[in-house]
């Protein structure tokens, strides 16, 4: 408990590190949205108007820290202001509907990686020297390779534009009414399936990779001798003997696994206009809405803080030597 106690202290603080670089970040940079907007006006907003605006987006004049005290207050009570490109809506409504379509589509494509790539590790480790641990290594090590956008860019070229197989953008049929109905659903998996396809590409070699060498790395320790030695078949021991034990780096590759996750997912909602995160980040650096760009990398931080405590929570419960430190 004192093990993850330690840990969620530094977690809050790494966060408001992060939420510090964030409010300064756009401050540095000349001018602000507002001002931009008032000067693409022209004459049709009188000077007075520009005070309004200020008060309207919460671009307050005042001393910086005071100014980041109140931004730190507004984080910690869910305020994050309104969109400029979505006026009036606040951002937290404005991520929150894009959340969605964000986690159900990363959290699909993490669940079935994480499943394929571990399970292509263990037996392509198992298996070394084969004709499938050299394909299953070569392949892995090439996807891994390729960024997120070209993989983005081949798939939708081949299955959307080529053979027309798949849609080529959207979450879903435009002229279909969200709907809890099977019409739609099927819409949603359709037109999810190439988004689905890219992202796992691009993961599932690096769960395939890691597993793969920390499977090896098990496999002549003693007590892996010592299951072979009392006759046990071979899928009991690469099951429960080694790949156990070899899972807990596993895991914590899942954590670092998701950087690469939220950033093939940003760029792969780009490209297929998905309804996500990804695009209204793309939207509003083109708007300069700063509200959203500093409300998406809090989400961001925010995201990676917490996965990295889950696997600080997941090594508690794998490794007993931490339950009592």
């Amino acid at each position: 408990m004192a093990f993850l106690l330690r840990r969620l202290v530094f977690y809050m603080a790494a966060f408001i590190a992060a939420a510090t670089i964030n409010f300064f970040l756009p401050r540095l940079m000349p001018g602000d949205p507002v001002q931009i907007m008032f000067s693409s006006a022209g004459t049709e907003l009188p000077p007075e108007s520009l005070q309004a605006l200020k008060l309207t987006f919460g671009f307050v004049d005042g001393p910086l820290w005071q100014q980041y005290l109140t931004y730190l207050g507004s984080i910690f009570t869910g305020d994050l202001g309104r969109s400029i490109k979505y006026f009036p809506l606040p951002v937290t409504s404005v991520l929150g509907h894009a959340l969605v379509w964000t986690v159900g589509l990363m959290g699909t494509a993490t669940i079935v990686s994480f499943a394929i790539g571990t399970l292509l590790g263990i037996v392509a480790a198992w298996r070394r020297g084969s004709k499938f641990d050299v394909v299953v290594s070569v392949g892995a090590i090439f996807a891994t390779s390729v960024p997120a956008v070209v993989t983005s860019l081949i798939v939708l070229f081949i299955f959307g534009f080529t053979l027309g197989w798949f849609p080529n953008g959207y979450a879903a049929d435009p002229s279909l009414d969200p709907a809890f109905s099977l019409q739609y659903i099927s819409s949603l998996a359709y037109h999810g399936i190439l988004p689905m396809v890219t992202l796992c590409t691009v993961l599932i070699g690096g769960f395939t990779v890691t597993m793969r060498n920390n499977m090896i790395n098990l496999l002549g320790e003693d007590y892996i001798v010592m299951a072979r030695a009392k006759g046990l078949s071979d899928r009991h021991v690469m099951l429960w003997y080694a790949a156990r034990n070899a899972l807990l780096p596993t895991v914590s590759s899942l954590a670092i696994a998701i950087g690469t996750i939220l950033g093939g997912s940003l760029v792969t909602e780009v490209v297929y206009n998905y309804p996500g995160l990804g695009n209204i980040l793309y939207q509003a650096i083109l708007a300069r809405d700063y509200p959203v760009i500093q409300g998406q990398l809090l989400i961001m931080t925010a995201t990676m803080l917490i996965a990295n405590f889950i696997v600080d929570v997941s090594y508690v419960l794998l490794d007993p030597r931490l339950k009592g430190a």
